[in-house]
């Protein structure tokens, strides 16, 4: 029998909280008007939902839409190429735009899904990830706003899978290796 892998914590709950706090607090000083958050799905759900909530704290106000987007189509390395799988119903002519994504990592997905809203008209476009891998990237990309710097391992949790799995957990973390460990996740401390 093969045993689970193992889930090492690598941003807890708290941290993840605490950041969100902080980044709404930076979007709502730049003073953004008629704010449009676009969420990429599927990884981002967790973090959007939580920023957003985070920004009304903040004493913004900000429409929500979804793009649902695609460079991995089964496998875990990209494509190269994005696919739209849902596209943003809402008019983005003159508005500022929140483009929030899971992980920044080649650039490919939050490139095009920027060019694409600005392309549609969009006063600004500016990038919240929850996560940043900057050595992996492979077009010319800076977020606006970045949670954490991720170092260059394959992370699940707080919306991102593996096989659709592991998108439920409330931390970011890593897959070990297999081990033979009773426990199936580390615990924060």
């Amino acid at each position: 029998m093969t045993a689970a892998p193992r889930i090492r914590v690598l941003f807890d709950e708290d941290t993840i909280a605490k950041r969100n706090e902080a980044l709404a607090q930076e979007i709502a000083a730049a003073k953004p008007e008629n704010l449009l958050v676009v969420a990429v799905l599927k990884g981002s759900f967790m973090f959007a939902a939580d920023l957003i909530r985070a920004l009304h704290r903040s004493g913004l106000a900000p429409q929500v839409e979804f793009v649902h987007l695609s460079s991995y189509l089964d496998g875990t390395i990209s494509t190269g190429n994005v696919t739209i799988l849902r596209d943003v119903e809402s008019d983005v002519r003159g508005r500022d735009v929140l483009l929030v994504d899971d992980i920044l990592e080649s650039g490919r997905t939050v490139t095009f899904a920027k060019d694409l809203l600005m392309a549609r008209g969009a006063k600004s476009v500016k990038t919240a990830v929850l996560l940043e891998k900057p050595g992996k990237r492979a077009v010319q990309i800076h977020p606006d706003y970045v949670g954490f710097t991720c170092p260059d391992v394959f992370v699940v949790g707080y919306g991102m899978d593996v096989a659709h799995s592991y998108r439920q957990l409330p931390f970011v973390g890593v897959v070990d290796h297999l081990d033979n460990s009773p426990d199936l996740f580390d615990k924060p401390e």
